[in-house]
């Protein structure tokens, strides 16, 4: 299978590069971490019994609303316990393999669940450990779900420049300035509409997409909405 090989050859590359190069300080970084609790409320019950083989969290499984809860949750696990290595917006600074190359299907989630719920142990190091038993499936997939949204952060940059111009109107705004938050909210999901995912998935959660749902529930959500565009442009460069 085509998608397949890619995955394999990339992570398998990033892997070896890893081993090689910064096997230290890999394991120092992967295997001190103690997993932290994800809060998965208001996601539908999995269990721990039978572990899919599937992400069940996709927008065309479970709606919109669920999906975009799963990416919420799946932020706030990936944060507290894989950005450390895997990188800020899953963006890989080389320590570890970069997973937005993996493949939104059942081969890359087949993957991805064996490393979460198993860890990752080389010559007797741990340089990942099992994340499964403590965080629980739930937790699985919101972060899979949150991590196959990230978008080409190579798109984000060639936009970058728009995006810098609307977070200092942003910015100004919420000091008191005049804006339009409607029309800024379109502009937003336009250029949204336009990034594209590494893994293949149909939808990007971008940081465009993103500060344009805060407006549109929350016109004067000025602060918040610029927030989000300085950390995601800080991630992209």
């Amino acid at each position: 299978m085509p998608g397949h090989s890619k995955t394999t050859d990339r992570l398998t590359l990033a892997a070896a590069l890893c081993a090689a190069i910064l096997a230290p300080a890999a394991a120092m970084a992967h295997g001190d971490v103690a997993p932290q609790a994800v809060d998965t409320s208001g996601l539908p019950a999995l269990g721990n019994d039978d572990w899919l083989t599937e992400n069940p969290y996709r927008a065309e499984a479970v709606g919109e609303d669920v999906w975009r809860k799963a990416i919420d949750v799946g932020a706030s696990g990936y944060n507290q316990n894989c950005a450390r290595c895997h990188g800020l917006e899953a963006i890989s600074g080389g320590l570890a393999p970069d997973l937005r190359f993996l493949e939104a299907e059942e081969y890359g989630d087949e993957w991805f669940t064996e490393r979460f719920r198993e860890g990752y142990t080389q010559n007797g190091i741990t340089k990942m450990p099992a994340f499964g038993e403590l965080l629980g499936q739930e937790a699985n997939w919101a972060i899979r779900t949150y991590v196959e949204t990230r978008p080409d952060d190579g798109q984000i940059t060639d936009a970058s420049s728009e995006l810098t111009e609307i977070r200092d109107d942003l910015k100004a705004a919420a000091d008191g300035g005049a804006a339009d938050s409607a029309a800024i909210a379109t502009r937003l999901t336009e250029i949204g509409s336009g990034i594209e995912t590494m893994s293949g998935a149909p939808v990007a959660d971008s940081i465009a997409s993103r500060a344009a749902r805060v407006l549109q529930a929350k016109p004067d959500a000025y602060a918040e909405a610029a927030e989000i565009l300085t950390v995601g442009l800080s991630a992209a460069h």
